[in-house]
């Protein structure tokens, strides 16, 4: 009986010839032959023999080797002499927390390099040199794979945004506690976003304004394209914030405004029983020598007493204002 092994592929190269000829899966020690005019070499999830190509065939500087085995904070841009090292962060769907992706760019190669699966990426690399990426070159994959990763920015946004606007209309009639809970779960989620989106966008704004980056010129429009998108991602992000804040104030408010409330009606009802309490305590104490309790009609008259007293504090307080209730707990 043979078990067959299934080898997955994490390293995959696409190298284009001089003549234009397309080769995908070409083998490393191939890719330096003088016919080939460009390549580009994607680590996905390298095992620790694929790591040592940076710095055995590649030759890339040890401290961005280094960047590439660490998670860096912020996206990065380095200069070599050769070429230039990117990092960029794209987003986990599931959790929102940032995934990095490491780019090494020169006229020659584009190596990219992320531990962990990036969407679409895959396709990136079957359609270089077919349909409108006929005039790749490796800053044009560059950015391909910026534009991509962008892209995915875009849908937690605007789910994150439909839940602010549910919370807002609260059209499941939800209580107060809960509709809070949901908003610093919103909030702590865009806080997330934010701290991925932020530093991209200050990225591109280095890439497209450095003097360094000549080749960046050709393709400024496609840069700032991204950076616009960035620009809209931050402004989507800092309007919900702002939007959640408002509506936590405001429900903080409705809350407090019931806890007012509440309080108002018990010091009403212990403002009312109090002078009761103090005529029932009275005429409990247990004297022998009391003139009242000896009267045919004293129990009623005291009875009526209290009841004079209960209706002139409602009367007092009516006058005050004390029960004219704010109606309405919609923002």
């Amino acid at each position: 009986m043979f078990v067959k092994r299934v080898v997955k592929q994490l390293i995959q190269t696409v190298a284009i010839k001089n003549n234009g000829d397309i080769i995908y899966d070409l083998s490393m020690e191939k890719l330096k032959e003088e016919d080939i005019k460009w390549y580009w070499v994607d680590f996905q999830e390298p095992t620790e023999n694929e790591v040592m190509l940076l710095s055995s065939f590649f030759h890339f500087h040890p401290l961005a080797i280094e960047d590439c085995l660490e998670f860096v904070q912020r996206p990065k841009l380095d200069f070599y002499d050769k070429y230039f090292f990117v990092v960029i962060h794209s987003i986990n769907q599931d959790t929102l927390e940032a995934d990095e992706v490491d780019i090494f760019v020169s006229d020659r190669f584009i190596v990219t390099f992320h531990k962990k699966p990036v969407r679409d990426l895959k396709n990136i690399l079957q359609r270089v040199g077919k349909e409108s990426l006929l005039q790749d070159n490796p800053l044009q994959i560059m950015y391909q794979v910026m534009d991509k990763i962008v892209d995915e920015y875009f849908p937690p946004v605007y789910k994150l945004e439909d839940l602010v606007n549910q919370v807002e209309d609260n059209t499941s009639d939800q209580t107060i506690s809960e509709l809070m809970e949901q908003v610093f779960d919103i909030r702590s989620e865009l806080n997330k976003l934010r701290r991925t989106i932020v530093p991209m966008r200050d990225l591109l704004y280095r890439i497209i304004s450095s003097s360094r980056l000549n080749s960046i010129k050709e393709k400024h429009i496609y840069f700032q394209d991204i950076y616009d998108h960035l620009l809209k991602l931050v402004e989507m992000i800092d309007a919900n914030r702002e939007l959640s804040s408002d509506i936590r104030d405001s429900y903080l408010s409705i809350s407090s405004d019931r806890m007012n409330r509440v309080m108002m009606t018990l010091t009403v009802m212990s403002s009312i029983f109090l002078p009761l309490t103090f005529i029932a305590g009275v005429y409990g104490m247990n004297f022998q020598y009391m003139p009242e309790l000896a009267g045919e009609y004293s129990y009623f008259i005291v009875l009526g007493l209290m009841g004079l007293i209960s209706l002139g504090m409602i009367y007092f307080f009516f006058k005050m204002g004390w029960f004219r209730f704010h109606k309405g707990t919609k923002l």
